[in-house]
């Protein structure tokens, strides 16, 4: 019995764990994708860590990563920037590659 409580106590350690480093490589590359935005948005220093604070405060509204996209894209399209969502999805999909090797490497 002891032995099943354990394994129990222990898939729940990794699963906490496992979410833990998931949403700091979400935030990471949120992080990320806001300065690139706020690059093509123009902004720089202070207005764009406060433009990638945004980015990362926005994936806060849903599950998943559509409300971080619709952001973006609505800011470039406000803006004028020509980026596709191809595009937009693409730098997504990077960041979140160094993103997840930043936070495995510690």
């Amino acid at each position: 019995m002891t032995s099943m409580k354990d394994r129990e106590e222990s898939f729940e350690r990794k699963f906490a764990h496992d979410e833990e480093l998931k949403f700091k490589a979400m935030a990471r590359r949120n992080k990320m994708l806001g300065l690139w935005a706020a690059e093509k948005l123009g902004k720089a220093g202070a207005d764009a860590e406060a433009y990638a604070q945004e980015v990362i405060n926005s994936d806060f509204e849903e599950a998943g990563d559509h409300d971080v996209f619709r952001k973006v894209r609505a800011d470039f399209d406000a803006a004028g920037v020509d980026q596709s969502d191809h595009q937009i999805r693409r730098t997504m999909d990077e960041f979140l590659a160094v993103a997840v090797d930043q936070v495995k490497s510690g």
